[in-house]
């Protein structure tokens, strides 16, 4: 653990410590994959902006030590956008959760996937509104539970890395937060990616999803995760996984023309014709 925290020091700040989240939530392993990532491309601090919105993933900048932005529900790929226009040198990162990105936030989403803008967006999905006591959200899997479905939830889910893809992101990746030594790389290459990249990471959160679905311990939170996902790479082409399974790894991957560059085109066509 002294190796890891050596490696991320300038991009941690201990002052901030204690941290607001619960025992045995998946934030903090998010966090450090995040820093890992930076450390891993040797990012300057003063050249990166974290941006977030509402919800317990968006505290997530208040820990990191770069640029960060905390923004309203659901806005926060929207104010990325703006930053990466202004800035467009500046590596722009949006940390968000699956209420705040696809339930309220869900165009903002669907957009910038579809217009393609280098920035990237880390999804923590804890398949539940966590700030606000359990609540089914756009990623509560259908027949589980939550404090606002007792008997069990009837909508079906979003399969939001699916969702990415089919909306433009030219990167796509997911893992959880069992997967430890997966996460940062898949981060670190969603950085390197010219274009919108998503990872999705599914996240623990005992306190609320996991006792209401009978995982109150976060070990037992880490283990589901542990059995129901499978590398992507051990599939063959187009085999799908087996029935209750998740893939993990990189799902997508595209060049593709990249929006900023492609506006910044536009601006000079549009000046040789006024010259």
């Amino acid at each position: 653990m002294t190796v890891v925290v050596k490696e991320v020091a300038r991009y941690y700040d201990p002052k901030v410590m204690p941290h607001l989240w619960c025992a045995g939530c998946g934030n903090g392993v998010i966090t450090l994959a995040i820093m890992r990532a930076f450390a891993a491309l040797d990012w300057d601090p003063n050249d990166i902006v974290l941006t977030s919105g509402i919800g317990c993933s968006s505290r997530l900048p208040f820990y990191v030590k770069v640029n960060t932005l905390h923004t309203t529900h659901g806005r926060a790929l929207a104010f990325a956008t703006g930053i990466k226009f202004a800035k467009p040198d500046f590596h722009v990162v949006v940390v968000t959760g699956d209420g705040d990105a696809t339930a309220i936030g869900g165009n903002h989403f669907i957009h910038a996937c579809r217009r393609n803008i280098d920035i990237t967006c880390i999804l923590i999905n804890n398949q539940t509104y966590g700030m606000t006591s359990g609540q089914v959200s756009p990623t509560t899997g259908y027949g589980l539970f939550a404090s606002s479905a007792p008997y069990g939830n009837i909508e079906h889910s979003f399969d939001l890395s699916a969702l990415a893809q089919a909306a433009g992101a030219s990167y796509v990746a997911r893992s959880t937060v069992y997967h430890v030594e997966m996460l940062p790389k898949l981060i670190q290459q969603g950085f390197e990616h010219k274009g919108f990249s998503f990872i999705e990471v599914l996240s623990a959160c005992p306190t609320y999803f996991g006792k209401y679905n009978k995982m109150s311990k976060p070990v037992d939170m880490f283990n589901w995760y542990k059995d129901i996902a499978i590398n992507i790479n051990k599939l063959k082409e187009n085999e799908k996984p087996p029935t209750g399974m998740v893939t993990i790894g990189v799902l997508h991957e595209e060049e593709k023309p990249e929006y900023i560059e492609e506006y910044d085109k536009m601006v000079q066509r549009a000046k040789a014709q006024i010259s």
